[in-house]
């Protein structure tokens, strides 16, 4: 998961500067599910001037920047949309490592911006029509003021380590069967370490100690930021919550179980353990 920063290639933007007559990238959405060109078993976004040209007429837009020199818009259609021909519509998660990682990466927050824009029509205070500012990526009452931007979610997620051994644990709400490690959202008044120590103890029983930072990841399932760390045990037994999690064990890289895909944080950290422990052996 380890990339240049997105913004090597991405100019953000809430309007357009000036008159771009290049193609445009459309990150189109119809219930949640994103809009992909299919051509020899290979996906692409469409990449056209309007989607008039494809006899698709959206709900709304927003102008998320340039990539490339290209601009690009993020768009909702209605349920019932079918897709142009040679085009249908995906979950974005399996299109992980399909489509090109900027791409994909811009697709998750063309995501989040389309259900923020979708869910904020009106104020949350007083139920008054908003308006879109044209000045940054926010909604404002004409009534109250209240202004709402695009808000995320920070969630930790943390690898517990006990000698050569890491904590890994099944999520019973997770598709699969798979093994990964311990994460949660952090609560109001929280720090992020608070929130790393409060989840492992609700969890699966344990105490941690010497919590690093490890890296980050945007996660738009829902709208949400990774915040990755690793931590040393401290003390306890493991025991389950018997809710969100329904197993957890400590498993050194002879006997790891089912892990989670390549795309996540949660595998990347798994991957540095895996690492750093054969090349200690």
């Amino acid at each position: 998961m380890s990339r240049d920063s997105i913004y090597k290639y991405y100019r953000p933007a809430v309007m357009p500067e000036q008159q771009n007559d290049n193609q445009a990238f459309w990150f189109v959405f119809c219930s949640n599910k994103l809009l992909v060109t299919v051509k020899s078993d290979k996906y692409n976004i469409p990449c056209t001037s309007n989607l008039k040209e494809i006899n698709l007429a959206p709900i709304r837009t927003q102008f998320l920047g340039t990539i490339k020199g290209h601009p690009c818009y993020s768009a909702e259609v209605s349920f019932e949309t079918v897709a142009p021909e040679g085009m249908t519509f995906k979950e974005l998660r399996p299109l992980f490592e399909v489509l090109d990682e900027d791409i994909f990466l811009l697709a998750g927050k063309a995501l989040q911006i389309v259900n923020w824009d979708q869910t904020n029509q009106y104020c949350g205070r007083c139920g008054n029509k908003t308006e879109t500012l044209q000045t940054e990526r926010a909604k404002k009452c004409p009534n109250c003021g209240l202004l709402s931007y695009p808000r995320i979610s920070p969630v930790t997620i943390t690898a517990v380590l006990k000698n050569n051994s890491i904590l890994l644990a099944r999520n019973a709400t997770r598709r699969g069967k798979f093994y990964s490690i311990i994460a949660g959202f952090v609560e109001p008044g929280e720090t992020l370490e608070e929130c790393v120590q409060r989840e492992i103890l609700e969890e699966v029983g344990l105490k941690v100690k010497n919590i690093k930072y490890f890296n980050s990841q945007p996660w738009p399932f829902p709208q949400s930021l990774m915040i990755g760390f690793t931590a040393e045990y401290e003390s306890g037994e493991i025991l389950v919550d018997g809710n969100e999690i329904v197993e957890a064990g400590w498993y050194d890289v002879q006997n790891l179980p089912d892990l989670p895909g390549k795309m996540s944080i949660a595998r990347e950290i798994i991957d540095w353990f895996i690492h750093k422990s054969r090349t200690n052996f």
